[in-house]
């Protein structure tokens, strides 16, 4: 279909003591392991449902033992799945791109990973037209928290850009923008979200998504 996109996911295996670890305390790790599985279920719902759009999930660990594991395996057997490699985030970011790109060639890509559970078809479907626009390389929606939590590129052999990008930190957005911008890349704009790395995240996305499968796990903190 004319204007179809990769939507690109980074996932990890929600296993406790592995996962949304910054959530403890006060979450024990099974019920932090729990948020993190319940906001990568919304987060494939969300993306399956969205038009033109191809899903591809990257992920990380094995999902035998993992919290709402037979869930997700269920959630993923209709969908394109490749193993994350590379040392750092930004590393693996890009063999994501690029493995993506490998498994469903000729299209641009759109990638989040499973801390947004409150994202809508609508959003996505935004994002999609944006980066589908002429005169558009790449799309960054930044984080509340410095970060970013969607990037899209025409080209994904340009998430080599992203690579060294140190991540996890108050500038990562901007540096990642900065990365982008030096390659050359004409860049726009997403809205920018929260995402859900600390109590205070969890409390802020579950009163905007309210019924989805995170609010529910969220209770335990709310």
């Amino acid at each position: 279909m004319s204007g179809e996109t990769i939507m690109l996911v980074l996932a990890k295996a929600p296993h406790p003591g592995q996962v949304k670890t910054r959530l403890c305390p006060p979450a024990t790790p099974h019920q932090a392991a729990e948020i993190a599985a319940a906001a990568l279920l919304d987060t494939l719902a969300t993306v399956c449902a969205a038009p033109n759009l191809v899903p591809v999930v990257a992920l990380a660990g094995d999902l035998t033992g993992a919290v709402r594991g037979k869930e997700i395996r269920r959630a993923l057997r209709s969908l394109t799945v490749v193993t994350q490699r590379g040392e750092s985030l930004g590393e693996r970011i890009a063999a994501a791109h690029a493995d993506a790109a490998t498994a469903v060639p000729g299209r641009p890509i759109l990638q989040i990973g499973m801390d947004t559970p409150q994202i809508t078809t609508e959003l996505l479907e935004s994002c999609r037209v944006t980066l589908n626009c002429a005169g558009t390389d790449a799309v960054l929606g930044l984080a509340t928290d410095g970060g970013w939590w969607i990037l899209g590129l025409r080209d994904p052999l340009d998430a080599q850009a992203v690579a060294g990008v140190p991540t996890s930190r108050a500038d990562t957005g901007h540096g990642t923008a900065l990365a982008l911008c030096r390659r050359g890349l004409r860049v726009d704009t997403a809205p920018v979200l929260s995402d859900v790395d600390v109590v205070d995240d969890v409390r802020r996305v579950a009163t905007e998504a309210p019924g989805t499968r995170f609010a529910s796990a969220a209770r335990v903190l709310l």
